[in-house]
């Protein structure tokens, strides 16, 4: 019965008019709105409208909240949302932001068990307990000047999704084909780490050799960031992850000085 009145509140909330004021900072402040066809981009503001009306904003060290700040946080967000049967980030309940670069208390265990606690400055963090944690002056960067290989809402949000299924593994919840996805994300991770310990150029951010749940979130800021690129490196990453969201940014990038095309699906 909840899922009922769920669906029903997220009908009418995706079928709301999108105000003039933050269509503008979508269109300013998501750099893949551009290469978008009109029917993603109607959906992207459906689910942008559900996350505005859904989720809490808290504005930390000082940062005064804007509208702009909201709107742009959630339309990057939903980009991972676009043309799959998924909820609305069911999980996340608050954005957390700070003016610029925090810092975060890490705890990480040893082999022996010993637990080694240090400070370290972020730019985003995502806990498991419903909340993103996010720098504006980051966030600003990213949707100002796209195309670098990083975005930070983007990766922090990747992780949302990987949360949804429980542990955050580096496999977010799948229609089907678990165990290519497994197979075919182990393969690559194995190549970035060897990759990143023998200082080799790459495609995708060294940071994803970190663990198989950054491997994820930095391959979905490269898919979005540099999808012509991944797609020539890393073919059968790329097939898996244009799978999993429903879009080919490639062939979007490729076809965007041409008339709007159809979206393309997997």
């Amino acid at each position: 019965m909840l899922d009922f009145f769920r669906r029903r509140r997220h009908a009418k909330l995706r079928a709301r008019p999108f105000p003039a004021e933050r269509l503008a900072v979508v269109e300013r402040n998501v750099p893949f709105w551009r290469h978008l066809p009109a029917d993603a981009r109607a959906e992207l503001l459906g689910l942008a409208q559900v996350f505005l009306a859904e989720k809490n904003f808290e504005g930390c060290g000082g940062l005064e909240l804007t509208d702009e700040m909201r709107v742009t946080v959630a339309a990057n967000a939903c980009l991972l949302l676009l043309g799959r049967e998924t909820g609305v980030y069911p999980r996340l309940q608050s954005v957390l932001l700070y003016p610029t670069t925090f810092v975060a208390q890490i705890a990480e265990e040893d082999e022996t068990g010993l637990v080694d606690e240090y400070d370290d400055e972020m730019d985003g963090e995502a806990w498991d307990i419903g909340a993103v944690v996010l720098a504006w002056d980051e966030v600003l960067h990213d949707a100002r000047h796209g195309r670098d290989g990083r975005h930070v809402v983007l990766h922090e949000f990747a992780h949302q999704l990987d949360q949804e299924t429980g542990e955050a593994d580096g496999t977010p919840r799948l229609a089907s084909g678990h165990e290519e996805w497994a197979r075919v994300l182990a393969e690559a991770y194995a190549k970035l780490q060897s990759d990143a310990d023998k200082r080799r150029p790459t495609v995708l951010d060294t940071y994803g050799a970190e663990d198989p749940s950054e491997f994820f979130a930095v391959a979905t800021e490269s898919f979005f960031e540099d999808p012509v690129a991944l797609r020539r490196r890393h073919a059968h990453l790329y097939a898996q992850l244009q799978g999993l969201y429903r879009l080919d940014p490639a062939g979007l990038v490729a076809s965007a000085s041409t008339s709007a095309p159809e979206r393309p699906l997997a």
